[in-house]
């Protein structure tokens, strides 16, 4: 089934979806960091999980403002690949691979959706559009015209 009056809306849309992934990420810094909200299994972090939630917060912050959109998802990208290894799949005393069961489906789908951020790029409403890092066409920045 094709829709093809919905790809009018596919910029803003893009630049939508970094938003929530960005605002969702920073979240998880602000939880790590300042403690707000209180959750129990974030109230002594030990260094490791402290770097992370410092590179949520700020590169979150640049997701939702679409700023250094590429290189922001890439960096994220790679932070919740190595959560997934690091954090759920192996943080027991045998390794569970199945995101259902070791809790860690949040972090497959933040490595996905920022590996596709890194390569579509932050959309026409974002701080790279407006400076002219980005464009309006498929391929953002460095697309052949």
């Amino acid at each position: 089934m094709n829709f093809p009056y919905l790809t009018r809306f596919q910029p803003v849309l893009l630049s939508l979806f970094r938003f929530i992934t960005g605002l969702l990420l920073f979240q998880y810094g602000v939880a790590k960091l300042f403690k707000f909200p209180v959750l129990p299994y974030f109230a002594n972090i030990p260094p490791l999980i402290w770097t992370a939630g410092a590179i949520e917060l700020v590169l979150g912050g640049l997701l939702m403002l679409g700023l250094f959109t590429r290189l922001s998802a890439f960096i994220l990208s790679g932070e919740m690949a190595f959560a997934y290894f690091m954090g759920h799949m192996f943080k027991g005393e045998t390794s569970v691979f199945l995101p259902l069961l070791n809790g860690g489906t949040a972090a497959i789908l933040f490595c996905f959706a920022c590996l596709y951020l890194a390569a579509a790029g932050g959309g026409s409403v974002s701080v790279d559009a407006a400076i002219g890092k980005e464009s309006d066409a498929g391929g953002g920045a460095y697309a052949r015209r």
